[in-house]
């Protein structure tokens, strides 16, 4: 087909979407009692919806300009109605399973499957006392996990994004991939990864309410969890270095506020901090927020392993918010890293490239 080829994110035998040699993609849906099909979705299939044709088959197609390279949710707009692509495997995204699709990037493949060891990925349910429901904790464990049995392992906390779960960093971001090519190579040492959903306690606010301070809420919520049970369940549960020294704690957009709120916190439990496209909203107080720590930069950077930020570039409204919290971090003396990722915008990429520059400069690797 021209040189195109189907999506790696289709199902088993779908030939659309394609991906154009050009990163260019082709949707096509059977709709013949449809009056009007769109595609719509998330950063990086360029601007949106796109208005699909119709032949006289009611087989609808569109191609899209070039896309960002990664992985970008989508859906369709049937007569108006929101529904996913049949031909699309689904990603929780947006609160919902949501059609995605994997565009590669050309000579890129830090995030792809190589012949090197690998570790498990497991989905570990808990009765979770504070929320009173059974959660599901997805843990990756490195390569010789379960045949070295003396050895124990530092753990990296790593958060998903607002609609999304615990499910994300490894279907959508690859973290597991991402952290089995950087072990092999040597470049980062074997750690536990513990992903868990987000959301906690139900937060009580009135529909409407600001972002920001919606965002506050979760945090809080989420906190308790993460202090009063999932650590310490990590701990007794997997051969880790219980200590602060041998815990990090990341996220990205609102995994990164919470990786900020809770992490900068709780610095009794977590030794490094590391928040991907998530700074927090409107001005800090650093004698008030974040319980005070900025305001004594001599005890931060004597207890702070790392604190590292990062970002795309395409993604204007939080470079403008990453640099006022750098601009804060050195007026206080705080010491910090920032990573940039060039090109990308709110969208997956940039998370794993974050990641991908992230793990080496954990755990003295």
């Amino acid at each position: 087909m021209d040189g195109t080829m189907a999506a790696e994110t289709n199902v088993r035998d779908a030939a659309y979407p394609r991906i154009h040699p050009d990163l260019r993609v082709t949707f096509r849906v059977v709709a013949p009692n449809a009056r009007s099909v769109q595609v719509a979705g998330g950063d990086g299939l360029g601007p949106e919806p796109f208005d699909m044709e119709r032949d006289a088959e009611g087989v609808w197609t569109v191609t899209t300009p070039p896309a960002v390279p990664g992985f970008h949710y989508y859906w369709l707009l049937v007569d108006g109605m929101q529904v996913n692509d049949p031909s699309s495997q689904t990603y929780f995204g947006y609160g919902r399973p949501t059609s995605g699709i994997e565009v590669p990037e050309p000579g890129v493949d830090f995030y792809e499957v190589h012949d090197v060891p690998h570790g498990e990925v497991r989905s570990h349910g808990y009765r979770s006392r504070i929320t009173g429901k059974w959660r599901q904790a997805t843990v990756y464990t490195p390569p010789g996990y379960d045949t070295d049995i003396e050895a124990r392992y530092p753990v990296l906390y790593l958060q998903h994004g607002a609609g999304e779960d615990e499910t994300g960093w490894v279907r959508q971001g690859r973290a597991n991939l991402i952290i089995d090519n950087l072990i092999a190579a040597g470049q980062a040492v074997p750690m536990i990864v513990v992903m868990e959903c987000g959301y906690a306690t139900p937060v009580a606010l009135p529909p409407g309410s600001p972002f920001p301070e919606v965002i506050k809420k979760i945090v809080a919520a989420f906190e308790r969890l993460v202090i009063d049970e999932v650590v310490p369940m990590i701990d007794a549960d997997y051969r880790t270095l219980p200590d602060r020294e041998h815990r990090a704690l990341a996220g990205l957009s609102m995994g990164g506020m919470q990786a900020l709120g809770i992490g900068l916190t709780h610095l009794d439990t977590f030794g490094t901090v590391a928040a991907f496209s998530g700074v927090p909203f409107g001005d800090i107080d650093p004698a008030v927020d974040f319980g005070g720590v900025l305001s004594d930069p001599e005890a931060f950077n004597r207890r702070v392993r790392l604190l590292w930020l990062s970002f795309g570039s395409a993604e204007a409204r939080f470079v403008e918010r990453v640099q006022q919290f750098r601009e804060l971090l050195d007026r206080q003396g705080i010491a910090h890293e920032v990573y940039e990722s060039p090109g990308t915008a709110h969208e997956w990429q940039t998370w794993r490239r974050s990641l991908h520059a992230f793990a080496p400069r954990l755990f003295g690797g």
